[in-house]
Parts: structure tokens; C-alpha cells; sequence
């Protein structure tokens, strides 16, 4: 998946359950810095951080994949 699709994804995927970026930054265990720059694009995350972000968010890590929600008729 592209990195600014994802990017897209993550953030509307954390303001739809209420979450700041401080909040998620908080649950993750990472600073605010790196979310910042995941949500913008600018740093790709690994899959051990897109994993623990979808475990956050409450959803699962496929719903982050935009073939999926589009299957689904999410987001």
C-alpha cells in the first residue's frame, strides 16, 4: 500500500474513535513526533507499528488496507 494512503487511513481511522495523536503516541509507546509523521506521509511505519496501531484503534490491521473497507463499506 502506498505510504500516503495509509498515512490517510491511520489519521482518519483515530479521529473516527476520538483519539488526539497525543493519546495514540501514548498507547503505542512512541512520541508524538513519529505519529505525526506516519499521519503526514513522511515516514513509512513498519508493520510491527501499523500492527500495534490497529490494536489501538480497535480494528484490525486489514481495515488499515483500503480494499478491504471498500469491501466492507467502511470509512
Amino acid at each position: 500500500m502506498e505510504t500516503n494512503e495509509l498515512a490517510a487511513r491511520i489519521r482518519a481511522f483515530r479521529k473516527l474513535k476520538g483519539l488526539t495523536q497525543i493519546e495514540l503516541a501514548e498507547s503505542l509507546g512512541i512520541s508524538v513526533s513519529i505519529i505525526g509523521s506516519i499521519e503526514r506521509g513522511t515516514r513509512k511505519a513498519d508493520a510491527k507499528t501499523i500492527h500495534q496501531i490497529a490494536e489501538v484503534l480497535g480494528i484490525e490491521q486489514e481495515e488499515l488496507e483500503s480494499s478491504y473497507t471498500r469491501r466492507k463499506g467502511l470509512l
